[in-house]
């Protein structure tokens, strides 16, 4: 049957696939072209403004590389800025001569970005933002974990995670303070390193504030910002900082470490610095004043020497030796016949370190004349002419004053306190207890301003040293000068504080800290309740209970937890007690014995041989693995382990009940400290045996060592 006509012929399917075919490539040349326009505008944005650093101005991202070309660092810089918002070259009024490159935002902040080349492996760059409105505070943060690398850094934190980017902080003041209450410990540094080779130094004038994972994603965030107490400054906030890059992190934290330590130190300085690596220091600390007295120490030195096999040392008195804080004098109730007391001390080779603190409790008898002649810190606002002292609360004090070291008549009167201390009693040296920034009162004035309230110990210590000799310090934000050792915080005895402390002593010496002095042997006091123990590092308890002695334990740490705790502090570069092994059983005695043997012959001499290679390049004695390796990722991550120098591994075990634990040996060959085998590195060692009176310690072989 034929069709009309008028029907139309169909079009041949294969024309209808030429016409797909020519859509589809005009769609695909259309997006590469819309593509490259906008890869093309990014690439003009993302100027290589630096050599390996490059910065979107309209996103303000910084991305920095390696020699290798490979992306080490993503940072975000003014984060509270919008992307809408655009930056504006510099008006030449507020360009600098440096060279720096200079972006605005409109009545938000300017930024300049620097430059600086610090020898053949060592590049820095110079950030800085100038806020321009009080309600704006500058805020970078910097990427972390994955292919950007672990931080370490900065200082104590609740739980002492290592690396940082395992805890959470907020945003808070970078000043020191209690843990339990605030966001940071008692020694700080504004220092960060990460392990792709890349460190952040935060200018000291900065008024800074840091968090770390404080939102959902993982960042190190620096934020500049003034308030009613951290930070009482004058006009808007600047963050300041600089961003350090090398080949690793060993080369770039040898680079920016202080050198030349030694500069300065007096053949007694290097006398004090042995005698704190070889001799223990034997804390008499008790909650109660009552219970430090003359007998107390006498039976103390006499119970030292009984042992037979511990050497003389250094005698530590708490605040307690004077009748009220901030007397400066022995309580000759308590201390009757001290000066006859301190003879027989010394002629038995101990020597005597009295705790200060600068605070004069209101019951002092020295208060009536700090007060009247102006030595104390006063309070903030209302009537500048009467100066009323600002009082604060301090361990056992709860009314105190404060001294003002800025006052310059302050000074001559406290060193004249402390001399006097040395000349009639014949002291050795003197423990600056200096409290936290958060021990200082609220509202202070203080005769100078300072920039945060952490700046008052540096001014004290430097008050203080050269007038006498200073044994440590509780507490500092910038490393006080040798032979001045920084203490760790005092920690309870629980498990968990045996845990926190390699984290804590691995961040104290990478922030640069190298001589430290741990807490006594076993915790530093009991707590009423403790928490059960977690297996982890959570030290979220309250401190109310310090010093409570249970029936069951009749005032003494835990017995395994004492012995895994002394076999820790055997390598440390000073050991300090407490209780002393014999409160104890014979077990726990002869196995003291043993570790004071290791100690002597190979844990001394190596930290003496340290202390010259610290005091040269401020490397610390106890060094985290990755300072042996820093290319092996497996030391990045080791949180129970560490170093002394290069030839020492320790890796004791820090939990109730275990005898076995993954050992991590970085290269080289390593003679195990307990059947005196020859292990491998760069591997692990899988249920490593350690029974209770071992602890797990492995000694670097040359190199061309064969099995």
């Amino acid at each position: 049957m034929a069709f009309p006509k008028g029907i139309k012929r169909r079009r041949p399917s294969g024309e209808y696939e030429l016409r797909g075919v020519v859509a589809f490539l005009f769609l695909a040349i259309v997006f590469l072209c819309g593509f490259a326009h906008v890869f093309y505008h990014q690439q003009v944005l993302q100027r290589a403004y630096f050599e390996d650093f490059r910065f979107n101005k309209e996103q303000r991202h910084i991305r920095v590389f390696s020699k290798q070309s490979s992306e080490i660092a993503l940072g975000y810089l003014g984060v509270d800025i919008s992307e809408g918002e655009r930056p504006y070259n510099c008006l030449p009024e507020h360009m600098r001569n440096d060279g720096s490159i200079c972006k605005e935002w409109m009545n938000r902040a300017r930024l300049y970005l620097n430059y600086q080349e610090n020898g053949p492996d060592l590049r820095c760059y110079k950030i800085s933002w100038s806020s321009l409105s009080k309600d704006y505070y500058p805020t970078d943060c910097y990427e972390e974990g994955g292919k950007y690398g672990h931080w370490y850094g900065g200082g104590r934190t609740l739980g002492m995670a290592w690396p940082v980017e395992l805890g959470r902080v907020e945003m808070s003041p970078f000043v020191t303070g209690h843990v339990e209450r605030h966001r940071w410990g008692s020694v700080l540094r504004r220092y960060f390193i990460n392990s792709r080779g890349v460190a952040i130094t935060v200018d000291p004038q900065t008024p800074l504030y840091v968090s770390i994972n404080a939102g959902k994603e993982s960042r190190l965030c620096l934020q500049a910002r003034h308030d009613d107490f951290a930070y009482i400054l004058s006009g808007l906030p600047q963050l300041n900082y600089t961003l350090c890059t090398a080949s690793n992190m060993k080369t770039l934290h040898s680079g920016l470490s202080e050198k030349s330590l030694w500069d300065g130190l007096t053949q007694s300085d290097v006398e004090v610095i042995n005698s704190l690596i070889t001799e223990p220091v034997w804390q008499i600390t008790p909650l109660d004043k009552n219970r430090l007295t003359e007998n107390a120490v006498v039976n103390y030195t006499e119970d030292v020497i009984a042992l037979g096999f511990l050497r003389q040392g250094h005698v530590m008195l708490n605040e307690f030796w004077q009748s009220e804080v901030g007397d400066f004098t022995l309580d000759t109730s308590r201390f009757p016949t001290i000066k006859d007391t301190i003879n027989i001390i010394h002629r038995r080779g101990f020597r005597i370190v009295l705790t200060i603190q600068p605070f004069i409790s209101t019951e002092s008898s020295n208060f009536a004349e700090a007060v009247k002649k102006g030595y104390l810190v006063t309070e903030r606002g209302g009537d500048s002419s009467r100066k009323i002292p600002a009082l604060t609360r301090y361990n056992s004090v709860r009314s105190a004053g404060m001294i003002d070291i800025t006052n310059n008549n302050t000074i001559p009167w406290l060193k004249s306190k402390l001399s006097k201390l040395v000349a009639d009693y014949q002291i050795n040296s003197f423990y600056l207890d200096l409290g936290k920034a958060y021990d200082i009162p609220h509202y202070y004035k203080f005769t100078k301003k300072l920039t945060n309230p952490d700046h008052y110990k540096g001014l004290f210590i430097s008050a203080v040293v050269g007038s006498v000799q200073v044994f440590g310090v509780s507490g500092a934000i910038v490393r006080p000068p040798a032979p001045i050792f920084v203490s760790l915080p005092p920690l309870p005895s629980t498990w968990e504080s045996l845990q926190v402390m390699i984290p804590l002593i691995l961040t104290y010496g990478i922030v640069g800290y190298s001589f430290l002095i741990p807490g006594a042997v076993g915790g530093d006091y009991l707590v009423d309740r403790p928490l059960p123990y977690r297996g982890n590092n959570s030290l979220d308890y309250s401190l109310s209970g310090m010093g409570h002695e249970s029936e069951s334990s009749n005032g003494l740490p835990d017995r395994e937890l004492y012995i895994r705790w002394l076999q820790l502090a055997t390598f440390l570069p000073v050991i300090r007690y407490a209780h002393l092994p014999s409160e104890y059983d014979e077990q726990v005695l002869e196995l003291a014995k043993l570790l004071t043997s290791l100690r002597t012959q190979s844990v001394n001499p190596l930290l003496k041989k340290y202390v010259s290679e610290a005091l040269d390049s401020g490397t610390p004695l106890i060094r985290p693995l990755w300072m042996l390796d820093p290319n092996d990722s497996a030391c990045h991550l080791v949180k129970d382990e560490f170093s002394v120098g290069e030839e020492l591994i320790v890796a004791p075990i820090l939990s109730p009940g275990i005898y076995e634990k993954e050992v991590y040996l970085p290269a080289g060959v390593w003679k195990d400290g307990i059947d005196g085998s020859l292990r491998k590195g760069s591997r692990w060692i899988h249920n490593y045996k350690v029974s209770l009176d071992k602890v797990a310690y492995f000694v670097k072989m040359p190199d061309n060592t064969r099995f």
